[in-house]
Parts: C-alpha cells; structure tokens; sequence
C-alpha cells in the first residue's frame, strides 16, 4: 500500500490532515503490510491516533501511549514547564495523577538533576509511566492521590498534578476519541469539575516543604474555582496563562 493509498483511506473516513497521519501510521507499522493494515482500520474506526502509533508528541518527546489509557494533551506543557522552572537543584517533584508520565518525563528530561516521583490511581497508567521513566532518576506507583506518599509529607519542593476536570455532566459533549476511548476516571472532574483538583491541592498542604511549589492543570471555565481551592489551603495563588498552547495553570506557594 502507498502513502498516497493511505492518506486516500483516511481522507475518505474524515481525517483533516490524513497525509501527516498516513506518514505517521506507516512509520509505526515499520514495513509490516498487516501491521499497517490492522493499524488503518483502528484509525479509521476512529481510534485516537495517539493510541495507534504508540506515542504522543509532548514537550519535545515521544511518549509512549497505549490504547485505553488516557492521551497527554499539549497543553499540558505548561505544567512541565513551570514544574522544571520552580524546582531547586537536586530537589524533589512529585507529579500526581500522573497517567503516562508526560508530565514527569518533560521534568526529567529538562532538569536530570532532579528527583521525580509520579503516581496514578491506574495501575496500566502507572507500569506504562514506570517503563518510560526508567532511564531517568524518577520512580512511579499506584496511589489515590497521595495516600502512598504519606512518607515525603514535608519534603515536595514541586508538586504537579493534571487531574480530570471535565464536569461529569459535560462528558457527553467531549470529542468521541476522548469519550469512548479514554477512562472515565481520567475525564470526570465531579459535579462541578474541581473535585480532584481540591484533593491535589489539599495534598500540597501535606507534601510540599515551607516555600514549596505546586502547580494545577484548570480551564478558563474553571480557573476561579481552582484559585479559591488552592487559598483555601492557605497557598500564595497565581494564574499562569500560555496562550499559544490554550493552557490555564494555577500555581500555589506554601
């Protein structure tokens, strides 16, 4: 099958850039026409493309993805960016909800001087993560939130966090690759879409050393629920904006 075959496939299943996908999805099956067959009908099914090729793009880096795990939005740099901006030489970051790691790996990656623990409620998530990390000087495990972590109480200089926060009622409404091929528990905020952003920050309180740093993933609908939560926890509050990313972050100092 050619590229040009590919990309036609694509095209005709509704793909907007079916060239730049088709040349993606060929480099994946690396020569193996059933390969590249099997991954076509995945994609054309609408399978995210992500979760097809094996990797997004984030940050710079591939980082491996796996079908049924959720897919790192680029937005989600400016969390990697500030985490690697705030942390202290050789200090500690500790990403929760951390999913595959993209987030953890971004850290990793721009400042190796640092100790990074990521942790998940999803064990598939977090032995992906662990892989992917592995090169690095970063571990990974399954916790709730941070009910594993209860022995770096104090010690955090830079806690991360990219919780659900797509309010249960508006799921529906998400894109069908993200509905239908993603967890639940990775989407769902609660009723008002902050819930698991209050748990993060209320961890920030345990976790994070005096001076200490934590950085929340929100959205412009969300930004004033999630600064109010991080006050609640008596942090210094700020809001980091990247426009050209559409990223909204709240950031706290203890």
């Amino acid at each position: 099958m050619t590229g040009d075959d590919a990309a036609a496939r694509l095209r005709a299943a509704g793909s907007v850039f079916a060239e730049d996908e088709a040349a993606l999805i060929r480099e994946a099956a690396a020569g193996d026409p059933a390969r590249l067959e099997a991954m076509l009908v995945r994609r054309i099914a609408g399978d995210p493309l992500e979760q097809v090729v094996g990797w997004v793009d984030f940050a710079g880096l591939r980082v491996p993805v796996a079908p049924g795990l959720f897919v790192p939005r680029r937005r989600t740099e400016l969390i990697a960016r500030l985490a690697a901006a705030a942390a202290p030489e050789d200090g500690l970051v500790v990403d929760l909800c951390c999913g595959v790691g993209a987030i953890a790996i971004a850290v990793c990656a721009a400042r190796p001087d640092v100790a990074v623990v990521a942790a998940d409620v999803d064990p598939a998530a977090v032995a992906l993560a662990a892989a992917s990390l592995a090169p690095y000087r970063a571990s990974s495990l399954v916790s709730d939130v941070d009910s594993a972590l209860r022995h770096l109480d104090g010690t955090v200089d830079v806690l991360t966090a990219c919780p659900p926060y797509v309010p249960t009622e508006a799921i529906p409404l998400m894109p069908r690759e993200a509905r239908d091929h993603e967890p639940r528990h990775a989407l769902d905020g609660g009723p008002d879409g902050a819930r698991l952003q209050r748990a993060v920050l209320a961890a920030s309180s345990r976790l994070l050393r005096p001076g200490g740093t934590v950085v929340v993933e929100t959205s412009e609908a969300l930004v004033a629920l999630t600064a109010e939560a991080a006050a609640d926890e008596g942090l210094e509050v700020r809001v980091e904006r990247d426009e050209e990313l559409g990223a909204v972050a709240v950031a706290g100092r203890r």
